[in-house]
């Protein structure tokens, strides 16, 4: 059966008239037997390709993923349109009952981690009923070379294989032309089966600022992007410090997320997020990965990520739904020296490989051109020059030489001794007089007072630079000194052109235009829906987006339909929740 026979029960349990990207060829191969890898942008409905083969072929299909929270909310989304889906996990009650089921070909979809895929008393299970497909998501954690490597996902092939007969699809959001390349070893699929659907997020705008006062600088961030988001600290102290600082500034809910939290604290915390309208968490990393949130307004970044990868896949948790979503991140120097100096605690075989990966991320951050264009460019595409969305292309910077200044400072940071920070060495530069440089005798130096006008400017934006490009280094008490790049800018080998510091000015109130803004601001009607939601939610005992996106709620806003054929012709609405909530969003049309 090819997809295009699947629309009718397309629309009636997503309620979609037609495939989105490339869903479509995913779910022929899958309905042909075949294996896949697809790799798509999150967002482009990676859990429609196996969720849709669930309902249509005979047997269960088996979806591996890594995260329980992850499960749990593609469970909830699955159940509430009418699949037979059941998840076996630590905290699952009802393993006997669902085991059962399974045997007795009472479900559709069966969600299982990695770590219990591979036992032998889950293959015993599969052998009492071959499965239908085998679904592998987040499929970059069985490659070495990806960001978020998971030893168990290396041995799911033994499980694969006892069952050759039984299809495959491997699916991920985040892979560069290496880590597919191993994907497709690592799981037995064929170079042929690869759909690499893009990597492009249109709707996300990318903002990369130095970090100057970053409490300061996220509070003004916030105020412009109304709706939940995810800001990302590097440590657990900053998480609760933005958390505090946030709130205080804002008046809005702010929660901290942590591994060093109480189980029951980090569960409420994220049942909260998931659940509001509005809210925020300020987190590590590791939140978000389990969280299906399709109206993530905005994510911010605190701090350096790890990778370009991680960066990718950590704003792509915003604007899932598609509406407009904001990404910004905060960097300093010091993050640059603090992820050099990790690289001598890894193994030998691994470091060439995160060198190159941070090298990446300080051409992110030092890039006067189009930074969407730079992402997809990492990942093996070849985009437009500019996107029309991201800070670079919406304020064009311009890019100075500033190949001598660095001399001069690099120069500076040698003749005292390479033991001072950076305010000293301006200082030098700038010829300040002040007892701190004359005890040293550093006014006597020949780099003593070098650098005026509007040289000076550049100094603190040059010195991130050059620290992120490795021709600085930091010392264990905060000092600069050369870094193994120096010696080729100091000999001229090498240019260095940065980014002009922008002039300060006030924060717009917002980035979005008129027509840009997520949801009907002061639409009665659409409040009135989204009441309704939050109310049918709380009695469902699931997210408000689990009953419709906003999406949906905007489009019976303004098309206003009065009847039950009416709205079920609304994007989202298929037949099970027509049946299920139909009437009472009905209701609240016509009182409008």
């Amino acid at each position: 059966m090819s997809a295009d026979a699947l629309l009718p029960l397309l629309k009636s349990t997503f309620g979609f008239d037609a495939f989105r990207g490339r869903q479509g060829e995913v779910v022929d191969r899958v309905m042909a037997g075949a294996r896949t890898l697809a790799v798509m942008p999150t967002g482009a409905g990676k859990s429609l390709t196996y969720q849709l083969p669930a309902v249509a072929l005979n047997g269960c299909v088996v979806v591996v993923s890594p995260l329980i929270a992850l499960m749990h909310d593609q469970l909830r989304g699955a159940r509430a349109a009418g699949i037979r889906a059941a998840s076996l996990t630590s905290v699952d009650a009802d393993w006997a009952d669902t085991r059962q089921a399974y045997r007795d070909g009472q479900l559709d979809l069966l969600y299982v981690a990695p770590e219990r895929a591979t036992g032998e008393g889950f293959r015993t299970l599969l052998e009492a009923q071959t499965p239908a497909l085998f679904a592998i998501d987040e499929a970059h954690c069985v490659s070495e070379w990806g960001h978020d490597f998971r030893p168990d996902y290396r041995l799911l092939r033994p499980l694969l294989d006892a069952f050759p007969a039984v299809p495959r699809l491997a699916l991920t959001a985040t892979a560069d032309k290496h880590t597919r390349e191993d994907i497709l070893v690592q799981l037995g699929i064929p170079a042929d089966g690869l759909i690499l659907a893009g990597f492009d997020r249109p709707n996300i705008r990318y903002t990369v600022r130095p970090r100057v006062s970053p409490a300061k600088q996220l509070v003004e961030f916030i105020a412009a992007n109304p709706g939940p988001g995810i800001v990302y600290a590097p440590t657990r102290n900053g998480t609760e410090r933005l958390a505090e600082q946030i709130a205080a500034a804002t008046g809005r809910s702010v929660a901290a997320y942590h591994a060093g939290l109480d189980p029951e604290l980090r569960a409420r915390v994220q049942h909260d997020f998931v659940a509001s309208e509005d809210g925020i968490v300020t987190a590590t990393v590791a939140f978000g990965m389990g969280i299906d949130k399709p109206d993530v307004r905005f994510v911010a970044h605190a701090g350096l990520p790890k990778s370009i990868e991680s960066y990718y896949q950590e704003t792509g948790r915003a604007g899932r739904d598609g509406d407009p979503a904001e990404a910004m991140m905060l960097w300093g120097a010091d993050d640059f020296a603090r992820a050099r100096m990790r690289l001598s605690e890894l193994p030998e075989a691994r470091v060439a490989g995160e060198r190159v990966r941070l090298n990446a991320l300080a051409a992110l951050v030092e890039a006067v051109e189009c930074r969407r264009a730079l992402l997809l460019r990492h990942f093996g595409e070849n985009p437009p020059e500019r996107c029309g969305n991201c800070d670079n292309c919406l304020e064009p910077g311009r890019q100075v030489d500033a190949t001598v200044l660095a001399q001069k400072l690099l120069s500076a940071v040698y003749r005292t001794g390479q033991s001072f920070g950076a305010g000293h060495i301006e200082a030098v530069l700038t010829g300040r007089h002040d007892e701190r440089i004359a005890s040293r005798g550093h006014d006597k130096l020949s780099v003593f007072g070098i650098v005026e006008g509007d040289e000076a400017r550049l100094i603190k934006p040059l010195v991130r630079s050059l620290v992120a490009r490795e021709a600085l280094g930091t010392t264990e008490h905060g000092g600069l000194m050369l870094g193994p790049a120096g010696r080729a800018v100091m000999k001229g080998e090498v240019p260095v052109l940065i980014a002009e510091p922008p002039v300060k000015r006030t924060q717009r109130a917002s980035r979005r235009g008129d027509g840009e803004t997520a949801n009907p601001v002061g639409d009665p009607l659409f409040d009135a829906l989204r009441a309704m939601r939050r109310e049918l939610a709380v009695e469902a005992g699931v997210p408000p987006y689990v009953i419709f996106h906003d999406s949906a709620l905007r489009a019976m806003a303004s098309e206003r339909p009065a009847t039950r054929s009416a709205l079920g012709t609304i994007p989202g609405v298929g037949t099970r929740k027509l049946e299920a909530w139909g009437d009472a969003f009905l209701n609240v049309i016509r009182q409008y």
